[in-house]
Parts: structure tokens; sequence; C-alpha cells
């Protein structure tokens, strides 16, 4: 089985939906399972079906998160000792070489990726062209609108 990269942050956030699906979700669908069956019929009973519907959902990303915490190698991005290479787990400072424009981002596991949060994935288009740059190096990215250059301004394992 191969591993699964997640930071610090990503893993304990896997752990936390997982104990919240184990203990507030999973039972609130067992209740709503008996309460759905006391009513009678369950040929025609939309509560019973619907309930059913979300206790597959539930144990099924139970046994996805256990699955993917099981064979997660997790990384802290404090602990990398990478001499300033773009390596999973670091924040790169990036110019774009066509405007200018200064964006910072994560390089993270898919489970954790956030754009908003400016957390990319690292098997995103713009991260698989960063891995292994220095500061100073250009990236060049295949992005939809064609080829965008990047220079690296700065990597930091925060």
């Amino acid at each position: 089985m191969s591993k699964i990269p997640l930071t610090l942050i990503g893993a304990e956030l896997l752990r936390n939906e997982l104990h919240h699906l184990k203990t507030v979700e999973r039972p609130a669908v067992i209740t709503a399972i008996a309460e759905a069956r006391a009513q009678g019929d369950l040929s025609e009973n939309a509560e019973y079906d619907a309930a059913k519907e979300r206790q597959a959902f539930v144990e099924g990303r139970i046994i996805e998160l256990e699955s993917k915490l099981g064979s997660a190698l997790v990384v802290d991005p404090k602990t990398i000792n990478a001499d300033g290479r773009c390596v999973f787990g670091s924040t790169v400072v990036l110019e774009d070489a066509k405007n200018g424009d200064v964006v910072t981002y994560q390089i993270v596991g898919d489970d954790e990726a956030d754009i908003r949060q400016r957390k990319i994935s690292i098997s995103s288009p713009i991260a698989r062209a960063l891995i292994g740059k220095y500061s100073g190096d250009v990236a060049e990215v295949q992005a939809p609108g064609g080829v965008r250059e990047y220079e690296v301004v700065d990597v930091q394992y925060i």
C-alpha cells in the first residue's frame, strides 16, 4: 500500500473528522433509523430511506478516513531540512513573471488542499512544477491558458 502524504495539521483535521463521525454522526443516524422504524411500514418510509442513505455515507467515510490515516506519511513542515528546496509541506512565495503578482502557497496532501487558504495539492500542476526548485529558480507551469512562469522568491518550512 502506498503512503499518503499529510501535513501534521492535515492529519489532525482528518482525525477530528473521524472522531466526529464516530461519536456524533453515527449515533445520530442510528437514532434516526430507530425512529423511522417505529413509524411502521418501511416500504414507503422516506425518513427510513434517507437515514439508511446517511448511514451508508457515514460508514463509507469512516472506512475511507481510517484507511487514509492508516497509510499516512505525516510530515511536520517545521522539521524539514531540505536546504531551501521546495518539497512537500514547504511554504513557497512566488512571483508571476508576467504581471509581477506575488502569491504564497503551502504544498500539502490532496485531502487538505484548499486554494482559499493558499494550500495547494502535491499533485497539482503548480506544485509538481515547484518540487525541487530553490529560491531564484523559475518554474514553468502548464495552465489551461498556456504556460505560466513563476519565480520562486522564498521557500519556508513553517
